[in-house]
């Protein structure tokens, strides 16, 4: 008689455990209109980086300015190299649509620091002019890409947005030197 009393105790209290549950659940507020991936999303401020890149870096870092607040960075880094070459500056966004899009730099050989970036993206054959500016297109399986190869330097912007919103990034990039 013992063992019945036990289990009829242990399933009311697990009863009791789940109205308690629901009830916060239901009257606890909380706001279910923001989705997983957007929750997961961590933003960065990345002035001290980019003033810190502009007086490391032996060309012009790039980086956006006048872009809407709907662009949130979410990553930011510049390695130097130990010979003075192939330093790389990254600024990582996501724009209004929730598509990936980054800035590339760097002074290492552009053919193999544009595979890097791009994730093995290859010519497109097409090209796509930014405030002036003639940059090539780049398309992979995973990162659609405009290039621009500039003298001593190659800039990148590369990610999962359309090229329309690589193009608005690369129209908003300015390239500055702080030495």
């Amino acid at each position: 008689m013992r063992g019945k009393q036990t289990v009829r105790d242990m399933v009311l209290s697990m009863a009791v455990i789940g109205v308690v549950v629901a009830a916060i659940y239901f009257f606890i507020p909380h706001d279910d209109s923001k989705g997983a991936e957007n929750s997961a999303v961590k933003t960065v401020g990345y002035r001290v980086e980019l003033s810190t890149a502009r007086r490391a870096a032996p060309y012009p870092v790039a980086a956006p300015e006048g872009l809407s607040k709907d662009w949130r960075a979410t990553s930011v880094s510049y390695e130097a190299s130990d010979d003075g070459r192939g330093g790389a500056w990254h600024l990582g966004f996501l724009n209004p649509k929730d598509q990936y899009a980054a800035v590339e730099q760097s002074d290492a050989p552009a053919r193999e620091f544009i595979k890097k970036v791009t994730l093995n993206a290859t010519p497109a054959g097409g090209h796509q002019q930014v405030d002036g500016a003639r940059w090539d297109q780049y398309k992979g399986d995973t990162y659609k890409a405009l290039v621009r190869k500039e003298s001593g330097h190659t800039t990148v912007v590369t990610g999962t947005a359309s090229y329309d919103g690589l193009a608005e990034l690369a129209g908003a990039l300015k390239a500055k030197n702080e030495k």
